[in-house]
């Protein structure tokens, strides 16, 4: 129900977004988190359904973006700035309460992962 896409291998400095298309129903608070090599899968930012709130994790606040558009079934992370640090499986998840989610166990849906590579 959730298809992520955009992922790729980029230089430090550069920018990258991600989309995830949410299928099937209608979703509230809609998230990314990401995973690195033999790391915990950590949050990185969400958005209520209204895309009134918005959440960042500290590592990337003021660097990434995130964005809904609820017409297309859309969440998006625009994301500069990258360093090698950024490296991981983006994944987009979905839950249903109303307010901004940052845990995981708050999710009840995630795709399928994206993975970004930030080359030195």
């Amino acid at each position: 129900q959730l298809q992520a896409c955009g992922g790729g291998l980029v230089q430090v400095g550069d920018s990258l977004r991600l989309s995830c298309a949410a299928s099937g129903r209608t979703f509230s608070t809609l998230g990314w988190f990401r995973q690195a090599p033999g790391k915990e899968r950590e949050f990185v930012a969400c958005i209520t359904q209204t895309g009134g709130t918005t959440v960042y994790a500290d590592s990337v606040k003021g660097r990434f973006t995130i964005s809904r558009d609820n017409a297309k079934s859309t969440v998006y992370l625009q994301m500069s700035s990258l360093n090698p640090e950024d490296t991981a499986v983006y994944y987009c998840a979905a839950g249903q309460g109303s307010y901004a989610a940052t845990r995981r166990y708050e999710y009840d849906f995630w795709g399928q992962g994206t993975l970004v590579t930030v080359s030195s």
